[in-house]
């Protein structure tokens, strides 16, 4: 049937509705049936906010687009829905009546029935008012708990489905390669292996719970130049397919990602979202990825208004369309009238379009949209009075008391140790002096991407909507009998000199002095940490280097506590603070969990997933770096980092021993076992974090000093042990060769058991024997690990 011709009511109209016919026939029918601006119509969205009385939603106006009118779009049908809860404050049980409302319109004013498919931040918990505020990726990575994240994900997936949203926008798989970049806090780690299984646990998550995740940013966006947001990026084949690659590879292939939005930058004069050989060449033919891939907000446009690859609206279009972009987001901009008239004229192929809407459609098939018995109305609204909408307020809580304990669990966590001298934990201080910018700041915990920070702040008089409590306060209940005295000292970015002298008089008259630091997560220069907050150097924001050396020129000791998107040099706190406390943005209760290891309560076991610089000059720097990258004696800068990637101290003992390996020579398409007994032999319950580092000594081209290929968390009472295995595949030691193909080769090899990389416990030495062999995407991806108690001596 002609595309362009209306459908005739004959029983074949309704294939597309009858669930027990496969999904292709299905959608082989509909678009059969679909005139061309219905086609287009399924590959864009429309901006929304709910409506706060429970009506419709409404489109949301901002500086980057026009206008949008429903009434003269909707007839065609609709794509997406943008952001219905993360766009202004809304009760969760009235924006679930709005969109559910509004689904219903769109529904009813299309030929063919079809809702819209509503999508929603979800990067450190759902980005709606009211919902919980987990910790940021960048506290996930300091986990290196995949299971905890993955029940984080989970929590997540449920309370989005719960008010009728289909499609997350997380989670951000870009490997941090200078941490200047503003948006690191958004962001797991360094390195590819921990954001990979990080991040494709968070994936599961979300996906059990029937969200769809959406991997970012694909591919290089962290990797732009001086960590400037939008740079061009400067990397080459080889550190894009070894460095940047994988996580996305591992979250499609175990994750079951079923969506992917592009990067911003261009790599080497190519815009991501105009790059065909990644898009379709690489992510569809080869990896067979079969889900949709949609653009970051504004990206089709911005081929001709940043990156002027294109001369107008319908170059943009066709140009992403053919490479491989479904869907345009957050508002119709090019795939509307635009693409209509050019697929119409014949200067784009409506082949094209079809392929888009296939997938699109497919997608929608798949989460029960075209099935007969749809229904747009939650599970939470169901028997709800929809004619009072002001009686279901509060009906819907997005911030339970198991949400909040699961919370807590990752940012406990997440918290490192730095240093300590024995200060910590706290013996019954009497008098505490609590000091800094973020001492008793409310959203000193939460990220950029968080509704408070993100939307709260545009509406200053909506309560925050989820309790924050500050450091002070959580102190306050950790310490009864301390007399806690705060001074603010200066501000994050204000420079502010004049509070230093108070609170160096605080300080005088305190046992010990906890000075809490860091960051103010914004937007766009509004804050010192997050999306186009990027900084020139990573010396602490405005006078805090100074209230912090004031400080450590008294006699009273000095904690040091980070709540901060990035990490900083410290200068002087390195060597003369009696100990340092890191958390990046730790969430709700992240405040709770600082107390907790302050007091003692909790045992720390968090490890750094980003290096701490020892100068705050010496990036773009990060453990993965080749020999030349490391300090040397032909260059004045060095940056070997004050804290080591994997660092990260505890309350109790380990001891590492009886290092077996099971043979000393292995094919390339073979595997080793090693063994070794971690015990506690402190004190106190506590979790060992063993690392697996790789170092190849002699490779076909130049490869890192050594690398994660994998890791496990050892839970040990005190003097008990455990024997860990650990068998290791050849293809952990794979690498992108001379030719361009991902070869194993044959040769010596440095396996590193450490407790991070700069410590190293135990090593042993295996060879690869046999032939080069090439792997592709189907590689075994990971060392696998077992743990069997030992015998107590």
């Amino acid at each position: 049937m002609n595309a362009n011709v209306a459908v005739e009511n004959t029983p074949e109209k309704s294939l597309w509705n009858d669930p027990t016919v496969s999904v292709t026939a299905r959608v082989d029918a509909l678009i059969d049936a679909m005139t061309l601006q219905e086609k287009t119509a399924q590959l864009y969205g429309v901006w929304v906010g709910a409506s706060e009385q429970g009506g419709e939603v409404a489109p949301h106006q901002h500086d980057m687009e026009e206008a949008v009118d429903l009434d003269a779009l909707l007839p065609t049908g609709l794509g997406q829905l943008t952001r219905p809860f993360g766009t202004v404050p809304v009760d969760p049980a009235l924006g679930a009546l709005s969109l559910a409302r509004t689904q219903t319109r769109i529904a009813a004013t299309n030929r063919f029935g079809i809702p819209a498919l509503a999508h929603d931040e979800c990067l450190a918990g759902f980005a709606a008012w009211g919902a919980t505020a987990y910790p940021v990726p960048l506290s996930w990575g300091a986990t290196f708990d995949p299971d905890t994240v993955r029940r984080m994900g989970a929590a997540i997936g449920r309370d989005m489905r719960a008010v009728g949203v289909h499609q997350g926008l997380a989670p951000v798989l870009d490997v941090v390669r200078d941490a200047r970049w503003g948006r690191v806090e958004e962001t797991i780690g360094e390195d590819p292996y921990l954001v990979g299984t990080i991040g494709t646990a968070y994936v599961q998550g979300l996906e059990s719970a029937g969200i769809v995740a959406t991997l970012k940013h694909f591919v290089g966006y962290s990797a732009s130049r001086a960590g400037r947001n939008l740079a061009p990026s400067s990397v080459g084949p080889r550190e894009r397919a070894d460095v940047l690659l994988p996580p996305f590879e591992m979250a499609i292939r175990e994750g079951g990602a079923r969506s992917v939005m592009n990067a911003y930058t261009d790599t080497d004069g190519m815009p991501s979202a105009a790059d065909e050989d990644l898009l379709t060449g690489l992510l569809r033919d080869t990896w067979g990825f079969d889900g949709t891939v949609v653009a970051d907000y504004f990206a089709i446009a911005f081929l001709k208004t940043l990156h002027g690859i294109a001369a107008d609206w319908v170059g943009a279009a066709g140009t992403a369309l053919r490479a491989g972009i479904d869907v345009e987001l957050p508002n119709v901009k090019t795939y509307g009238a635009p693409l209509t008239e050019a697929v119409a004229d014949g200067r784009i192929p409506e082949a094209l379009v079809d392929r888009a809407l296939r997938r699109v459609l497919t997608q929608k098939a798949m989460l029960g949209l075209l099935d007969p018995d749809w229904n747009p109305l939650p599970a939470a609204l169901d028997k709800a009075d929809l004619a009072d909408p002001a009686a279901l307020r509060g009906r819907i809580d997005l911030d339970g008391p198991e949400n909040r304990a699961l919370a807590r669990t990752v940012a406990e966590e997440a918290v490192v140790l730095l240093s300590n001298d024995g200060v910590l934990p706290l013996a019954r201080p009497r008098r505490i002096a609590l000091l800094g910018p973020n001492a008793d700041e409310p959203t000193a915990v939460l990220g950029c991407y968080s509704f408070p920070q993100h939307i709260g702040v545009r509406h200053p008089g909506t309560p925050l909507g989820i309790e924050l409590p500050t450091l002070r306060d959580t102190l306050a209940a950790e310490f009864p009998d301390a007399e806690i005295t705060v001074a603010r000292g200066t501000g994050i970015d204000d420079g502010d000199l004049s509070g230093i002298r108070e609170a160096a008089q605080v300080a005088r008259e305190a046992d010990v002095a906890l000075v809490v630091l860091g960051d103010r997560a914004g937007l766009f220069g509004r804050g010192t940490s997050g999306e186009g907050c990027d900084a020139e150097a990573l010396v602490l924001p405005g006078a805090q280097q100074h209230l912090l050396d004031t400080l450590l020129d008294l006699e009273t000791p000095v904690v040091t506590v980070l709540l901060a998107g990035r990490p900083y040099a410290l200068g002087r706190a390195v060597e003369e603070s009696a100990a340092i406390v890191q958390s990046f943005f730790p969430g709700e209760e992240g405040t709770h969990a600082i107390a907790g290891v302050l007091s003692g309560r909790v045992n720390p076991s968090g490890r750094l997933p980003v290096s701490v610089p020892h100068r705050p000059g010496s990036q773009p720097a990060t453990y993965l770096g080749a020999r030349l990258a490391h300090a040397s004696e032909v260059s004045n800068i060095d940056p070997t980092p004050a804290f080591a990637f994997g660092h990260g101290l505890s309350y109790t003992r380990f001891d590492w021993a009886d290092l077996t390996v099971d043979v000393q020579e292995a094919p390339t398409d073979g595997e080793f076992t090693l063994a070794f007994t971690v015990r506690n032999s402190g004190g106190r319950s506590g979790t060992e974090v063993v690392q697996l580092y790789l170092h190849d000594p002699v490779a076909s081209v130049v490869q890192p000093v050594q690398r994660l290929v994998g890791y496990t968390r050892v839970e040990l009472a005190p003097g008990e042990a455990r024997r860990v295995r650990v068998t290791v595949p050849a293809d952990v030691a794979s690498f992108t060769g001379r030719d361009g193909r991902r070869v194993v080769e044959p040769g010596k090899l440095e396996v590193r058991l450490a407790a991070s990389s700069a410590d190293r416990r135990l090593t042993v030495r295996v060879t690869l024997t046999g032939a080069e062999r090439q792997v592709d995407h189907t590689r075994r991806l990971h060392a696998t690990f077992g743990q069997e108690p030992v015998a107590r001596a």
